[in-house]
């Protein structure tokens, strides 16, 4: 799955992926120093692979990951190609979910392309830039219809209504996203591709100085209204704990009262709005989480480890995270009468940790 880190230039967002990949992005203090997106992957934090890994003493140990982009700044006109945008609009194009971050600090010496902070039309004129796109794609769709609808063919009526009714939601300045649609609507809907249908996360990038909270809030009211999710972090504070050591990085976050990295906050935050859950293998030769989206039932979830789990797919041998800890192993389980035998129609649920039977 690929997010999109996205803001306007100089808000933080090479500096917010170099934090996540430790991949050594250039972040300077003009705009478009990224032109071509930087990708990286990132694996999602989980101690129950950490405490598994040391159960089983696995040889080797498998997170799950998100795949992040870090996408060029846009600016106001984007959607008319202003600051090479039409470019950077098709790189949003291609991400399942969307990191906006929004600048919520002072410094005079990191300049702002408007002037001043104000995160509340940061975030407008980057989504104003996407709803602008999205009229001329779904434009074009609209005529596309009506002139499929002029040969009296009636299946197309269905579509239009969607079509104008999304429409009608952008020309009020609202996202795609905003809208309240059937899961039918939606099935349709997903086939426009458009840009603010998908999923956002504002990302409030602070200092340190309680300054920030001010702009902060304003965030978060703003997603809220919108039904988006938020989370805070200081970018620059993330990148030099990534400078150092283990021992050093938790000691400096203990005497900071920093119980967890905003960064792992961001990526479980990204894991959870795309849908996704992960399902669990442990043993000596490995440990391995394995990435699944909600309500995937078990053959399809076997058919993530290899295809011939799914083709001759027999049952699951279920037990749950939480429970093979405390039977303390996946025989412990068994012998406890813990584990169960799942058949086809079982869904697979977050920290099931699962042994397939098949037979190819």
């Amino acid at each position: 799955m690929k997010l999109g880190i996205v803001g306007l230039p100089n808000v933080g967002k090479s500096t917010l992926f170099n934090a996540l990949t430790d991949a050594g992005a250039i972040a300077a203090n003009y705009p478009f120093c990224t032109i071509e997106p930087n990708v990286g992957v990132v694996p999602v934090a989980d101690e129950r692979i950490d405490n598994l890994t040391r159960l089983y003493n696995s040889k080797k140990t498998v997170y799950a990951t998100i795949e992040f982009v870090d996408i060029a700044g846009l600016v106001k006109g984007a959607s008319k190609g202003e600051g090479l945008g039409n470019k950077f609009l098709s790189h949003i194009r291609e991400v399942d979910a969307i990191v906006h971050v929004v600048r919520c600090f002072e410094d005079a010496n990191i300049t702002h392309v408007d002037g001043s902070i104000d995160p509340i039309r940061d975030i407008e004129t980057i989504n104003l830039e996407l709803v602008f796109a999205d009229m001329e794609s779904l434009q074009r769709r609209i005529d596309k219809t009506r002139s499929s609808m002029k040969g009296g063919d009636k299946k197309y009526l269905q579509e239009l209504e969607l079509q104008l009714k999304i429409m009608d939601c952008l020309e009020k300045g609202k996202p795609a996203r905003c809208l309240d649609l059937t899961a039918e609507e939606k099935d349709l809907a997903d086939g426009y591709f458009l840009l603010t249908s998908k999923p956002v996360i504002y990302c409030a990038n602070v200092t340190d100085v309680e300054d920030s909270n001010k702009y902060v809030e304003r965030v978060q009211e703003y997603a809220k209204a919108e039904g988006s999710e938020t989370v805070t972090i200081c970018a620059r504070l993330e990148e030099e704990l990534n400078g150092l050591e283990k021992d050093e990085r938790e000691l400096f976050m203990e005497e900071m009262g920093i119980a967890e990295r905003g960064l792992d906050k961001l990526v479980k935050k990204c894991y959870s709005l795309l849908g996704l859950i992960s399902f669990l293998t442990a043993g000596e030769k490995e440990t391995r989480a394995w990435t699944i989206t909600k309500g995937t039932k078990a053959p399809q979830a076997a058919g993530k480890i290899h295809t011939d789990f799914e083709k001759g797919f027999i049952r699951a041998e279920v037990v749950d995270y939480g429970t093979l800890m405390e039977c303390g192993g996946y025989n412990g389980a068994k012998e406890k009468g813990k584990l169960r035998s799942e058949g086809k129609d079982y869904v697979v649920q977050d920290g099931d940790v699962v042994l397939f039977r098949f037979n190819v």
